[in-house]
């Protein structure tokens, strides 16, 4: 069973859900735009039988607060707060798609925190072309401003971002989910060519790996992690 609580990052009141054992080496988990940390739950599971394993709705999402100002740097920085908050001093920590940048922006500016990193089927860093978004009626799990933001920054993102990477030190696996992802797919080996000590794996069931196959996906990160 997994146990739901909530944090305060300075003006914003961050949820997350837990499994595992208290005592278990941590692992953070960052969900993708829209998503929340329900998204986790098969393979937060699965990861929670080894690892003590947090899984956080992300600024805007879910059950935490929705303040209307969105930049991947802010969620990066809430995260940092969490780990603090929470009195977690170094992580393995796992993200998918914008979950991912705001992993690897965390490792790049903070690479002491950081233990092992997995990206999951994350954009790349690297210009492409913009997505138009247009506000859906329906009401949504999320606060729709994030997404434009979000999607913002991913089709430009910082030069930065890109000639960092090389900063990226501590071990880093990098999951792609094939041809059947929504999410192009070219230019990940480039990603992976520009993190010094970091390996490639595909599983090919399509952008949400974790959720189609979290065994797989669960066993996969805790072999990497184990390592």
């Amino acid at each position: 069973m997994d146990d739901h609580s909530v944090v305060d990052v300075g003006d914003v009141r961050l949820a997350y859900r837990t499994w595992g054992d208290p005592d278990g080496a941590p692992v953070v988990l960052l969900h993708a735009l829209g998503g929340s940390s329900a998204d986790w739950e098969q393979a937060g599971r699965a990861l929670g039988e080894e690892w003590r394993v947090y899984a956080l709705d992300l600024r805007g999402h879910g059950e935490s607060d929705w303040p209307d100002e969105y930049s991947l740097e802010l969620i990066r920085d809430d995260v940092l707060g969490f780990l603090d908050e929470s009195d977690l001093d170094r992580v393995g920590l796992v993200g998918h798609a914008m979950g991912g940048v705001v992993a690897y922006l965390l490792a790049q500016e903070y690479p002491d925190r950081v233990e092992r990193l997995v990206l999951e089927e994350t954009p790349p860093p690297f210009p492409r072309e913009p997505v138009d978004l247009v506000a859906p009626d329906e009401p949504l799990d999320y606060d729709w401003p994030v997404a434009p933001a979000v999607q913002r920054q991913i089709s430009s993102p910082d030069p930065q971002w890109r000639e960092r990477l090389g900063e990226i030190t501590v071990p880093t696996l990098i999951v792609s989910g094939g041809h059947d992802s929504s999410m192009p797919q070219g230019r990940i080996q480039d990603m992976a060519d520009l993190i010094p000590d970091c390996r490639l794996i595909t599983i090919p069931v399509g952008h949400r790996v974790h959720e189609v196959e979290p065994r797989q996906f669960a066993q996969e990160v805790g072999d990497f992690f184990s390592g």
